[in-house]
Parts: C-alpha cells; sequence; structure tokens
C-alpha cells in the first residue's frame, strides 16, 4: 500500500520539478552558464521537494493528457524566468544608449555569465543592478515567485492565452524602452550638450581638430556625470525589481485565467 501512495506521487513531483527546473534555466542569477549543471539540478530538486511538501498536490497518472501538462509546466517555468530576464536586461539596453554617445559602440565585452556581446556601460550598469538585487534579498523574491506561481496556474489544468497576452507582450516591452530611456537620458543629455559645445568650437575656431579632442572629453564628462548620478540608477534600479516582480504576477495571472 505504501510503495502504491509513493510511486503515485512520482508523476505530481515531476509535473513539479519541471516547472521550477525549466524557471531555474532562465531567470536572471539561477541561469548563469557559471553556476555548474549539476547544482541548478540540485537546487530544483530540493525547491521542487519543499514545493511538494508545502501544497496539496493532485494525483495524476500517467496517459497522453500528462504529456500536455509536462509541456505546460515546462512552457510556464521558461515564460515566467524569461520575463524576468527581459526586465532586467533594460539596464543593457540603456547602456547600449549610453556606449553609442560615448563612443563606445565598438567595444563590447563578452558577459561570462551569459556568453554574449554585451555593452561596456551596460554591463558596468547590469553588474550593479545584480549586486543590488542581492543585498534586498530579491533572488528570495524570485524564488517566491515559482513558488507562488500555483496559486495562479494550477498543477491539473492547461493554460489559456486570450487578447490580453498579446497586449500584456505589448505593454512589457513598451515599459522596458521607457524605462531604459529614463535611465540614459542624464548621459545622454550631457553628452548632447557636449557635441553642442564641440559643434560651436569648430565654428568658431577651425584649426581646432574637434575629433581629437571630442572623444577624450566625451569619456571624461561621461565617467564625471556617471559618479554624479549614480544614486539615480539606484533608486531606478528599484523601480525596475519591482516591475519585474509585478510583471511575473501579472503574467501567470493571464496564464492562470485570472
Amino acid at each position: 500500500m505504501l510503495d502504491m501512495i509513493h510511486l503515485s506521487i512520482v508523476p505530481t513531483f515531476l509535473l513539479i520539478f519541471a516547472r521550477v527546473i525549466a524557471f531555474l534555466m532562465t531567470v536572471p542569477l539561477f541561469s548563469y552558464r557559471t553556476i555548474p549543471t549539476p547544482i541548478k539540478i540540485g537546487l530544483g530538486f530540493f525547491l521542487s521537494l519543499v514545493i511538494f511538501s508545502s501544497m496539496e498536490a493532485p494525483v495524476i497518472s500517467i496517459d497522453h493528457y500528462y504529456v500536455l501538462l509536462l509541456l505546460k509546466e515546462i512552457t510556464v517555468g521558461l515564460a515566467i524566468g524569461l520575463i524576468a530576464y527581459m526586465i532586467l536586461s533594460v539596464v543593457q539596453i540603456a547602456g547600449g544608449f549610453i556606449d553609442f554617445q560615448m563612443g563606445f559602440a565598438m567595444a563590447n565585452v563578452m558577459d561570462p555569465q551569459t556568453g554574449a556581446q554585451s555593452p561596456i556601460i551596460g554591463q558596468f550598469f547590469y553588474m550593479v543592478a545584480l549586486l543590488f538585487l542581492l543585498s534586498v534579498n530579491g533572488h528570495h523574491l524570485l524564488i517566491d515567485g515559482v513558488y507562488n506561481s500555483y496559486q495562479f496556474i494550477a498543477l491539473d489544468g492547461l493554460i489559456t492565452v486570450d487578447g490580453d497576452f498579446s497586449k500584456f507582450i505589448v505593454e512589457t516591452f513598451n515599459s522596458m524602452f521607457i524605462i531604459a530611456f529614463q535611465m540614459a537620458l542624464p548621459l545622454v543629455g550631457c553628452l548632447f550638450l557636449v557635441d553642442v559645445a564641440l559643434g560651436i568650437i569648430a565654428r568658431t575656431v577651425p584649426q581646432l581638430n574637434v575629433f581629437v579632442v571630442g572623444l577624450p572629453l566625451k569619456i571624461t564628462v561621461s565617467f564625471i556625470a556617471l559618479s554624479v548620478f549614480i544614486v539615480l540608477y539606484m533608486s531606478l534600479a528599484k523601480f525596475i525589481f519591482e516591475t519585474m516582480f509585478v510583471t511575473m504576477r501579472d503574467l501567470m495571472g493571464i496564464l492562470g485565467g485570472i
């Protein structure tokens, strides 16, 4: 009898494990290449065990409908983690705007976490944002997000996607670029004034080569402005985290039909 009970909970546990491990493969911090895969799998297993023991999980049998549930759990985990990663990548978009004005657009660096090319200032903003996220225990809130997802999206039901999903995606991308523009605006504005000043100098003093003077001047002004507006960036980073958690909750509500 006990063996039958233990075997009956295996399909349900595998569904929980599929959502958690898919979430850990895409969410910021936990999905990075510097974290070994066995650690990710072990963390996903123990998180699934905690979630399974703390919820009233239904007994699900393995049949043709189980395959659809498994695909649904993987899709939900990937979607929740990916939307969090998209919101946090706003800082790299803002850094790309700033690098273009500074003259660093051609000097991308390799991001060791994702293995992709990223702008220099964007990578600096991204590392600061990650450290700030860890300092306020944001990684706990990310784990809490996948735990609370079972209150929105039932384990034994399929997802329902309607017109609100497309509207949600458009609004999410819109808010991403608005936040990126707000982050880049102080430095881009300062560099625009530098370009205007260099243009006036080029017209009044034609003998001066503004291309030689302009690049180091813009870099110097950029670092001075960056040190001045760093407090503003920290407040915007807090707003980004709030937007990320709200967006994750809204996505879970849409996928759950709430």
